[in-house]
């Protein structure tokens, strides 16, 4: 007689519990797969259906900051660092400056300075505007700050302009921004022949010894209220023949004084001699 192993009942509760593991197991596989195949098909649509516009704004973006990247270590590293650190006794950090600070300083040809001395004078610029624009994108990237303003820059209020400029500007730069001598051989250039953009980027920046007009000291309005002004008294004629410096009263005043008087004194005694 043989015989046989007894063969465990399915309906056991060991038997139970075994087939519930296994259906537990599978469903948090099945959730697993799920999920997985989600992200899957979501990454496709997207990388699909993304604009193209996209990819190419940041290929462009990417291109302008490395060209920029070459004019920099070109041009400008030696005096302001690998990193945009400065180096002392040569040039100031470059970090927080902006693409305002780089347009304003590269466009008027302040920059590269040719050497050290009181102020960094206005000459012909040495980049392209191509170029100019490929180192702010360098240094707004890596260092960030102000950026470039947009819009008309002389969409402001004129009598306003012309209080804030005589408040805040005319000390240095003369009540008609015709520039004027400062301290230690310094002095506030002539606004006669400064863009729109040039005089924005420098009241964001602050060249030299001039302070930052941030947009909490002077708003967007304000700035282009200023510019308005400037630029409209620099097209201005002088009705009456030489401006003399434009200031009113007081040089008017003082050439009748020393023209008109002394011609008056000269024909007075020249006439006594003769008598």
């Amino acid at each position: 007689m043989s015989t046989t192993n007894p063969q465990p009942d399915a309906g056991t509760p060991v038997d139970r519990a075994r087939a519930r593991r296994r259906s537990k197991h599978r469903r948090r596989l099945a959730n697993v797969a799920g999920l997985m195949a989600s992200l899957i098909l979501t990454g496709s649509l997207y990388s699909v259906l993304a604009p193209a516009q996209a990819a190419d704004d940041a290929t462009s973006e990417s291109a302008a900051e490395a060209a920029g990247r070459e004019l920099y270590d070109r041009s400008c590293i030696s005096c302001h660092g690998e990193n945009l650190e400065g180096v002392p006794n040569r040039g100031p950090s470059l970090i927080g400056v902006g693409a305002a600070s780089v347009y304003f300083q590269v466009h008027t040809g302040r920059m590269p300075l040719v050497r050290q001395e009181a102020d960094a004078p206005d000459k012909p610029a040495v980049f392209s505007d191509e170029e100019i624009d490929q180192l702010m994108a360098y240094v707004q990237a890596n260092g960030g700050g102000p950026t470039l303003p947009s819009g008309d820059l002389r969409e402001g209020d004129l009598a306003l302009g012309g209080e804030l400029f005589r408040l805040n500007c005319s000390s240095c730069h003369n009540f008609v921004g015709s520039g004027g001598a400062l301290s230690s051989g310094k002095a506030a250039p002539s606004l006669e022949d400064s863009t729109d953009l040039e005089i924005y980027t420098a009241m964001l920046s602050g060249p030299e010894n001039m302070p930052v007009f941030g947009d909490n000291q002077l708003t967007p309005e304000e700035k282009r209220s200023i510019i308005l002004y400037v630029q409209t008294i620099q097209d201005m004629a002088d009705p009456g023949g030489a401006g003399v410096g434009r200031i009113g009263p007081v040089s008017e005043g003082l050439v009748i004084w020393i023209v008109g008087m002394g011609a008056l004194l000269f024909g007075i005694f020249w006439m006594g001699s003769k008598a």
